[in-house]
């Protein structure tokens, strides 16, 4: 099984979407680093917009993530809802 990741800058915007990746991928292994936080998850990892609203107590458009976003593995596909990240076959 492959793995895909995402890479986000380590500051306090980042901690609750850190926070709301980690609750919806239980699998997801969690790397920090001084300037950024590398999530891996095999398979497929899922980014809910409803779990980060949840996390920062507001509402939550996911191009936000792009603001903080320092790379990515995977083929992406994204609503207004969710962006997922797996390895298509």
């Amino acid at each position: 099984m492959s793995t895909v990741f995402i890479a986000l800058q380590a500051n306090e915007d980042t901690r609750p979407i850190i926070d709301a990746i980690v609750l919806d991928n239980p699998e997801a292994t969690v790397n920090r680093q001084p300037a950024m936080v590398k999530i891996d998850v095999p398979g497929c990892m899922v980014i809910r917009r409803e779990s980060i609203e949840e996390q920062l107590g507001r509402a939550y458009d996911l191009q936000e993530l792009n603001v903080n976003l320092i790379t990515l593995s995977g083929n992406v596909e994204e609503d207004e809802d969710t962006l997922t990240l797996r390895w298509n076959s």
